[in-house]
């Protein structure tokens, strides 16, 4: 039972006592005791003060004398707050249950557990992962971690969106420039070959925009009447006629993404229960908005496309199918939803997606809805900020991306570079152990420092800031790690089975057993709030905390034989609460630094 529960109890029971109040949980206001006053928890009496008809100082006296005994060592009564101290031997007493239970913090998942679907990542097979994509990914990645460990059943899923017209102008350009070029033959990741002929394919209908502008086309129409865009338009039509040649072509180069892809994931440490494809899905959600259209959920134009009306709804129309058939995000987000629920039973649905899609998620929540889907209207979209740089926003067909792959690769080259002077000074480590530090180094860097910011607000990405050894980065928490890792491997085993009854603590290690004990809190807020960041802020303060111990009070010199196994369990602990918090977070933690 956590601190919290047993004060509840006994808060309970005090005021039922001394009032004859039956008190709930909500009346019950704890918080940690401000740094001004002496105590570990503050209770909060005002909620108390109207039955007692008595002042809020007095009620909060008389409370702290009820509650004072073994558990509440002392108090002070200031104004309306009871600030109170706890005892030694419950400290100690929480730390050898922490220490004992491996799974601390974690809601074990049963047959019983309720199934989230979270979907994350939903990249174009047109060009490889960009820094947006990095974010997405690491969100959906936590989000799904974190739970799991609030004992939920988690299914990580991933919708390719490997049709439409933005992929015919890869494979136009394809065609028309590539002259052959393959993966092998160019020695480039598949992804990567492919984003070159996107680009390529706005820069020639940049070009061709440009003619028939200077040769007296007004530009809206030209945009329409450029050889190359009508080209690709009507390859789609073809591609969803099923044409053999389109189709094989089609197939060929999101083959050569697909790898592409696969090593990105594995190196930013992404995986995926089910994978849907949008050209399995399209078809499904074309088929419902016929059946909306039949039943008049749904009505067709002159022109043959097909619209819903959602001006009821304080929206406006929107298109689900064009005047040539094909279809569109919102067909295929329908026939991916229906297809979902037929796989799983599927309690909460998330969608990992950036904030410029909000209105999409509305339109699909009220879709589903009419047509009789019951999950239409709990579909939860986590609505994230983009992630900016110091020159302006990315644009893929421009070309002026940050690139997945390459990002990744220069925050390992950083990593080694900023750690050379610390690894260089660890004994008998091998060249192949320090290229692998500089990758969790490298690599947790990029993970903390996206993942630390809320992810409702836009972000500012600056490599530099985030491989800093001080601060709120991560290679400062997987520092702290490795600084206490180093001090286990110099304990002795005695120390770590001794039996800690009587020890006497110091303020320090109080406020660290303490800060070990808010961590379930944290990640059932972390998932309540869908937020990495509430992770990111308590492994912070918990690194901060252990380190201003580390430096006030010995530990491995400390000549109190029973002082000194009690700080070696602590900061076992510590480190051990470390790690599973960076791994909510996808970061692994170094043994040596």
């Amino acid at each position: 039972m956590t601190l919290e529960e047993t004060l509840k109890i006994q808060v309970k029971e005090a005021v039922k006592a001394l009032y004859g109040l039956d008190a709930d949980d909500k009346m019950i206001q704890l918080q940690k005791t401000r740094p001004e006053f002496e105590g570990n928890l503050t209770l909060v009496v005002f909620p108390f003060v109207k039955l007692a008809r008595k002042a809020p100082a007095q009620v909060a006296q008389e409370i702290g004398e009820k509650l004072q005994g073994e558990l509440v060592l002392r108090f002070n009564a200031v104004q309306g707050f009871l600030n109170m101290v706890i005892s030694e031997d419950f400290w100690v007493k929480q730390l050898e249950e922490i220490a004992a239970d491996e799974q601390y913090g974690f809601v074990p998942v049963t047959a019983d557990s309720k199934l989230m679907m979270v979907e994350y990542s939903s990249p174009n097979t047109n060009k490889p992962l960009h820094l947006g994509h990095v974010r997405n990914n690491l969100l959906g990645g936590s989000i799904a971690r974190i739970q799991e460990a609030n004992g939920w059943k988690v299914v990580k899923t991933n919708i390719v969106n490997d049709r439409g017209i933005h992929i015919c102008k890869s494979m136009l350009a394809w065609l028309r420039f590539g002259n052959g070029e393959t993966p092998e033959s160019s020695g480039k990741k598949g992804d990567h070959l492919i984003g070159d002929y996107y680009v390529r394919f706005d820069k020639e209908y940049r070009a061709e925009v440009k003619a028939l502008v200077e040769g007296g086309m007004d530009e809206e129409t030209a945009k329409k009447e450029a050889p190359l865009m009508k080209e690709a338009q009507a390859m789609l039509l073809k591609w969803e006629q099923n044409d053999p040649e389109i189709r094989a072509l089609w197939a060929k180069m999101n083959e050569w993404v697909y790898a592409g892809f696969d090593e990105t994931y594995k190196m930013m440490g992404v995986s995926f229960d089910k994978i849907y494809y949008e050209s399995n899905t399209y078809l499904e959600g074309k088929s419902e908005v016929e059946k909306g259209l039949a039943s008049g959920q749904f009505y067709r134009r002159e022109d043959n496309s097909v619209w819903a009306d959602l001006t009821k709804d304080g929206l406006d129309e929107k298109l689900l199918l064009r005047t040539d058939g094909t279809s569109v995000y919102m067909t295929q987000d329908i026939g991916t939803a229906k297809l979902r629920f037929q796989d799983y039973p599927i309690d909460k649905m998330v969608y990992v997606v950036g904030n410029e899609q909000e209105y999409h998620f509305k339109v699909l929540s009220i879709l589903l809805d009419r047509l009789g889907f019951p999950f239409g209207k709990e579909l939860v979209h986590f609505s994230y900020g983009m992630v900016e740089l110091p020159n302006g926003k990315m644009k893929s067909r421009e070309g002026t991306v940050v690139d997945a792959d390459d990002l990744m690769a220069q925050m390992i080259q950083d990593a080694k570079e900023v750690s050379k002077d610390k690894v260089l000074r660890l004994t008998g480590i091998t060249e192949e152990e320090q290229n692998e530090i500089a990758r969790k180094v490298g690599l947790g860097a990029l993970k903390y420092f996206i993942l630390k910011v809320d992810p409702r607000k836009n972000m500012l990405f600056n490599p530099e800031e985030s491989i800093d050894f001080n601060g709120n980065t991560g290679p400062f928490i997987q520092y702290t790690y490795a600084r206490i890792q180093s001090v286990l491997r110099k304990a002795a085993e005695a120390d770590k089975q001794t039996e800690l009854k009587g020890v006497q603590l110091c303020d320090q290690e109080v406020a660290l057993v303490q800060k070990l004990t808010e961590f379930p809190a944290v990640i059932r807020q972390a998932g309540d709030d869908f937020s990495p960041a509430v992770i990111c802020n308590y492994a912070y303060a918990l690194a901060q905390q252990f380190n201003s111990f580390y430096h006030d009070c010995s530990i491995l010199n400390e000549e109190d034989q029973l002082k000194r196994a009690f700080r070696i369990r602590l900061s076992a602990t510590v480190a051990r609460t470390i790690g599973k918090a960076m791994g909510l977070l996808g970061i692994e933690v170094p043994e040596r630094m």
